[in-house]
């Protein structure tokens, strides 16, 4: 997305100028360097990240159940019976791969939100590729994880489509340095992911407010199949939710993630997934480059005492939209 972004706007030096964050840099000077590989299952599995972050007193979404073996995974309807709607997902897989979401069912037609309808076999079928490693990292086994589905707050009415919209901050030793939210649509067929067709709402990292809108790495000002004004976007609860992400460093012991968050109707900001590796798409959905946040940060110094209160109150003020530096 980056390298398309430089093709058709910008040269390498405006790029540079801009600070904007390349693939390679982000890989040597930040991932290799402030991630320890020996963390990275606890992001890469999800159940394993549900797991550290209720210990760590963090809501997430409900776990209706685990399928990790084959002959389970018949068990699958005595799962879901109860639930009006839910979520099947790899836990080991990326980029909205595999996912699954059902919005309700009358235990024979299960119901995705773009209409369509599945079958409980056709569910144990997706259940059973899931476990092959169709969709994890390096295609290895996976487990099956089924949650219960989010309830998104009404606010966010008419700025996605078919899908739960959420909210990825890149988080920098604790600070959050850079915000979006993900919006889906009928080309990402429901998903909150940008390489399939989601809209990505560059945010205010002080306020929470809309600053700029992107689909396909090209600026828009509407939702696509809604035509709501996506510049009116404000995420409630916004200082909230940075605390939540802020947190997520002592959680995991990463130094450079990207925290996917959610917003609740009942529950409030809840956590769905840690990224270690996370993309640099930000940048295009801000139109601002991540470079020289970071080495604000890393001015500070090696070792920093403050609490995720503190550091989100440092990033308001340093890295709000009206003070780019």
């Amino acid at each position: 997305m980056i390298k398309r972004w430089l093709e058709q706007y910008a040269s390498p030096f405006a790029l540079g100028k801009m600070g904007i964050m390349g693939m390679n840099r982000r890989n040597i000077s930040y991932i290799s360097r402030y991630n320890p590989r020996r963390l990275y299952p606890l992001v890469d599995n999800k159940l394993k990240t549900k797991e550290i972050a209720l210990n760590a007193g963090v809501t997430v979404p409900d776990l209706i159940g685990v399928i990790e073996f084959q002959h389970q995974v018949s068990h699958l309807w005595e799962m879901v019976k109860d639930w009006p709607g839910f979520c099947i997902k790899p836990a080991k897989g990326s980029g909205g791969k595999g996912i699954v979401v059902i919005v309700n069912h009358d235990r024979q037609s299960f119901v995705k939100p773009s209409g369509k309808a599945e079958t409980i076999g056709d569910l144990e079928r997706h259940v059973s590729n899931i476990l092959a490693g169709l969709f994890s990292l390096g295609g290895k086994p996976d487990v099956a994880l089924i949650e219960a589905l989010i309830n998104f707050d009404d606010v966010f009415d008419g700025f996605s489509y078919e899908g739960v919209p959420d909210t990825r901050v890149i988080v920098f030793k604790g600070f959050p340095v850079m915000a979006m939210m993900r919006l889906s649509t009928d080309a990402s067929d429901g998903k909150a992911n940008l390489h399939q067709g989601a809209v990505g709402v560059g945010l205010d990292i002080n306020t929470g407010r809309a600053i700029r809108a992107v689909q396909f790495n090209l600026p828009i000002r509407y939702h696509p199949d809604t035509g709501r004004d996506l510049l009116e976007l404000k995420v409630p609860y916004w200082e909230q939710l940075l605390s939540l992400s802020s947190s997520c460093y002592e959680m995991s012991g990463l130094g450079y993630i990207g925290t996917d968050m959610v917003l609740d109707k009942q529950k409030g900001p809840m956590l769905l997934e840690l990224n270690a590796r996370p993309g640099l798409a930000i940048q295009t959905a801000n139109g601002a480059g991540l470079v020289p946040r970071l080495r604000k940060i890393e001015r500070l110094g090696k070792k920093i005492t403050l609490t995720p209160e503190e550091r989100v109150a440092f990033s308001r003020k340093e890295f709000a939209s009206e003070v780019e530096s």
